[in-house]
């Protein structure tokens, strides 16, 4: 509870602040998304990396490439509390950052965005793509139940599941558990914070990896965040 009460006020200043990607990065994007979808329907389930890239015209590592930039970029904003009743109790952060914080609060929220985007690229495939989907790209349950091949239910269901697993992942960083999980569920939860944890050190957190001015990778479904939170 004490890091997710944090985010709140920690992710509006990097949506703002943020290098948007080059035009061709956007493009490609684009093209990356639309074939995805015009694939999953034809086959009937979600595209190999190499099938994608076949059908782009490019090569495998471009594809995977480009969607680490555009899934690890993703910075997710929503509400302190996830409960059940995750579609009312949800929200878009309607806080701005303090432009006058000090130093000290300005590496903090530098590490914890880092932290944020480690969490999404992490998740599991399919829950990594709902909370992209619903949350960034804006998409409707409808949409995201025909692209997956499952029922608008299950979609609920996988959303407050990742915001559960983004939320308990985050909060792991910051309580330094010495307690040795115990049972499957609390082994591959705390294999999830592990992995959040590793992917870059405390020198990449909060240096210029951390720092949006310096970070190209924001994906242009951001921008019309910056509308909804502004408004």
């Amino acid at each position: 509870r004490f890091a997710a009460q944090r985010i709140r006020g920690a992710i509006i200043d990097a949506v703002r602040a943020a290098d948007w990607a080059p035009r061709s990065v956007r493009t490609l994007a684009r093209r990356l998304d639309s074939v995805e979808q015009r694939l999953a329907s034809s086959l009937g389930r979600i595209p190999s990396i190499g099938e994608t890239a076949q059908e782009l015209g490019v090569g495998v590592e471009e594809v995977r490439s480009l969607r680490e930039r555009v899934f690890r970029s993703v910075v997710l904003a929503f509400e302190h509390v996830v409960t059940e009743d995750v579609d009312e109790e949800l929200t878009l952060i309607d806080m701005l950052a303090d432009d006058g914080r000090e130093p000290d609060a300005e590496l903090e929220d530098r590490e914890l965005k880092s932290y944020l985007r480690e969490a999404v690229a992490h998740l599991p495939e399919r829950h990594r793509l709902i909370v992209v989907g619903y949350f960034i790209q804006e998409r409707t349950s409808e949409e995201l139940a025909r692209f997956l091949g499952v029922t608008e239910s299950r979609i609920s269901q996988m959303r407050t599941e990742a915001l559960a697993m983004l939320r308990r992942g985050i909060e792991a960083q910051y309580s330094h558990s010495q307690a040795e999980p115990e049972g499957l569920v609390e082994r591959r939860r705390a294999d999830y914070a592990r992995r959040i944890t590793e992917t870059s050190s405390v020198t990449e957190r909060i240096g210029e990896r951390g720092d949006p001015d310096s970070d190209d990778r924001f994906c242009e479904e951001i921008d019309r965040l910056v509308d909804l939170v502004g408004s």
